[in-house]
């Protein structure tokens, strides 16, 4: 006799594995040194998760795409030297003040534009494309610079970093407001719809009348705008603009969206999701600290997360190469 519900336990719970997973791990280190459950840890822990969440966000919507966005690094690297040459700043007698961060954005969105452009034009692979914008950002950034460092005098800019609201630092007010709008787009607009439906399958959302391309370039143009976010905050928390100030924010994205359920085939999972994958990989490097285990160990442990998380996520009924 067939079961009246085909959907199993295991199955129903499976979207909140994430979130058990935060919570445990949370308890688990809180046990071992109870300055975890502390309001400034959990103050310290937002702050160092707000960067990498407003990039995770951006490349949430390209994966939920099916696609894959590698150009993190280089905008990143390319926002925080504009709005660092943009303001008051150590190198020329700039004061564009808030002008600088909105060019920063700018120039993220339209990196973003730019690949998706590239992408959908050309049929070139995603991957392929935005590891090209990678190294195009952070040359232009050395080329700006030549090869040195900018520093931001500007307060109101470093104001992001060092001045706080409500007990919390700016940046992560401004982390925050970026999941709502990311959250917003994605559950109540059409982007965030035809977005999802691309990802489930780009030829049928092709026979359902969705215009594929111009999502595809919406979706990279807002992600290259998270990245400029990404990138402002970068300036403001360091003071300063170079060319390797995003060095690493790749990888840290990468796992922080696979982590927290979105699936690297696209279609699935979401900002909510990536929420908690940014808070995992933030606890675990908080935790690593508090319990007195060495810095080079959390790349090894990231490492061995993001590749149980690919094996558990992956729906191998419907893999495919990233678009």
């Amino acid at each position: 006799m067939a079961s009246s519900n085909p959907t199993s336990l295991p199955e129903r719970l499976k979207p909140f594995a994430p979130l058990f997973a935060l919570v445990i791990l949370s308890v688990l280190i809180g046990l071992r040194n109870p300055r975890f459950f502390e309001v400034n840890n959990f103050i310290r822990v937002a702050n160092a998760a707000s960067i990498p969440l407003v990039l995770a966000l951006g490349a949430t919507s390209v994966i939920l795409l099916g696609s894959v966005d590698l150009s993190v690094e280089g905008v990143v690297a390319l926002g925080a030297v504009v709005v660092a040459v943009l303001v008051r700043n150590d190198q020329n007698h700039n004061a564009f003040g808030w002008w600088g961060p909105l060019a920063a954005v700018a120039v993220g969105a339209l990196i973003g534009f730019l690949n998706g452009l590239v992408h959908v034009g050309l049929r070139i692979p995603s991957f392929m494309v935005t590891l090209g914008s990678w190294f195009i950002g952070v040359g232009l950034a050395t080329l700006v610079l030549g090869g040195t460092s900018v520093r931001v005098l500007d307060p109101a800019i470093r104001s992001l970093a060092l001045t706080r609201f409500w007990n919390c630092p700016l940046a992560v007010w401004v982390a925050l407001s970026a999941l709502i709008v990311a959250w917003f787009i994605e559950r109540f607009t059409t982007l965030g719809r035809h977005t999802f439906a691309v990802g489930g399958g780009e030829d049928l959302a092709l026979l359902s009348g969705i215009a594929v391309r111009q999502t595809k370039l919406a979706v990279f143009t807002l992600a290259g705008a998270f990245y400029g976010v990404g990138g402002v905050l970068a300036a403001a928390q360091l003071g300063q603009g170079n060319a390797t100030i995003g060095d690493g924010r790749l990888f840290s994205t990468i796992t922080s969206v696979v982590v927290g359920g979105t699936a690297l085939t696209g279609g699935a999972g979401g900002t909510l999701n990536t929420l908690v994958g940014v808070l995992i990989i933030a606890v675990i490097g908080n935790g690593m600290i508090l319990l007195g285990i060495s810095p080079d160990v959390q790349s090894a442990v990231q490492g061995l997360i993001i590749i149980v998380a690919v094996a558990c996520s992956t729906d191998r009924q419907r893999l495919r190469f990233a678009k």
